[in-house]
């Protein structure tokens, strides 16, 4: 019987990269009006060259691009970079479609909600508060609760400890066949593979399920609750 299930957050629930996109955008116009001379594609690109180096979630990414680029900090530049950021990332952060519907249908059948990211603890939170999903989900398991990264088990195993459920009582619902699969099927856990949130153009996801968007995942739940 599925007790529980377990989404990763950012292109899972979250498009993540469109509005990380959107976001870096707003940041380049932001500093070119306030007096960066370079061009918006090549703003883009160096920050996200940063990116590529730091970590997606790296906090002091335009100090890091502004002291490469110009060998110091230009701080009109750097604030209406943050405030350019800031302004494009609140109108770009949206749920994928029928998010919102499937978590309030699983949660009318009485199966636990839980989030399990490789995200920062603040990050992750500031994203669920945004969109309202902070009420919902029984657990939400950061980076900071384990030191550990997918596909390392203690996240997983932390996340079935909390909800209280076998691993086979579990479905771990991911975009990334590396980290959300492989370290969910360790734990002999039931996974899906959000196909629609792939950025790397995974072929073969090793997954048990795939779905081309998360309603399917009812059909899935209904499935399995049938051959039980």
């Amino acid at each position: 019987m599925i007790k529980a299930i377990i989404f990763d957050l950012d292109n899972t629930l979250v498009d993540f990269m469109a509005m990380k996109d959107a976001a870096i955008e707003g940041a380049a116009l932001a500093m070119i009006d306030a007096g960066l001379k370079m061009p918006k594609k090549a703003v883009k690109k160096k920050i996200f060259e940063v990116y590529e180096e730091e970590g997606i979630e790296d906090q002091r990414v335009f100090d890091k691009f502004l002291t490469k680029e110009l060998g110091t900090i230009d701080y009109r530049i750097h604030a209406a970079g943050i405030i350019g950021y800031r302004r494009a990332r609140g109108a770009a952060l949206v749920l994928y479609p029928h998010v919102r519907l499937v978590l309030m249908e699983l949660m009318k059948r009485g199966i636990k909600l839980a989030v399990l990211s490789d995200a920062p603890r603040l990050q992750a939170w500031l994203r669920l508060c945004q969109l309202n999903l902070h009420h919902i989900f029984d657990i939400v398991i950061t980076f900071e609760d384990t030191n550990k990264k997918k596909p390392a088990p203690e996240p997983f195993r932390l996340a079935l400890q909390k909800l209280q459920v076998k691993p086979e009582e579990a479905i771990m619902v991911g975009d990334w066949a590396e980290r959300d699969i492989y370290g969910a099927k360790l734990l002999e856990m039931k996974t899906i593979f959000a196909r629609y949130g792939d950025r790397f153009g995974t072929e073969i996801s090793g997954a048990d399920h795939e779905i081309e968007d998360i309603i399917q995942l009812l059909d899935v739940v209904d499935k399995l609750s049938n051959q039980e």
